[in-house]
């Protein structure tokens, strides 16, 4: 999964955003390929400020557009992107800090 608007931010950074109120969010959406249905979550860093909505309702309507096609899960993964909209995404800061931490390179100014 791809890790959306932590571009140009170093480690140190992400860590003093955390401690502010920034979060890592997904909002899981569906689409079927044929016969074949694929689950995907997007995981968006989200300032302190920062609304979560714009991000969610993009998913929402890309679910309610190709999730009803999918029977008889489509609906109900609908319903459960409506959920994550109201509640502001899926929360993965912990998932995400571990593993950022783990894959830190070594800072060389050179």
């Amino acid at each position: 999964m791809k890790t959306n608007n932590i571009e140009g931010l170093t480690m140190f950074e992400i860590n003093v955003l955390i401690q502010q109120g920034a979060k890592f969010v997904a909002f899981p959406f569906i689409f079927s390929k044929m016969v074949k249905r694929i689950k995907q979550s997007n995981i968006y860093f989200i300032r302190p400020n920062e609304s979560t909505f714009k991000f969610a309702l993009k998913h929402f309507y890309l679910n309610l557009s190709t999730g009803w096609r999918i029977f008889p899960y489509g609906p109900i993964y609908v319903v459960k992107s409506l959920f994550y909209l109201i509640k502001g995404g899926k929360d993965y800061t912990d998932a995400i800090l571990i593993d950022l931490n783990t894959n830190k390179s070594i800072y060389n100014p050179h």
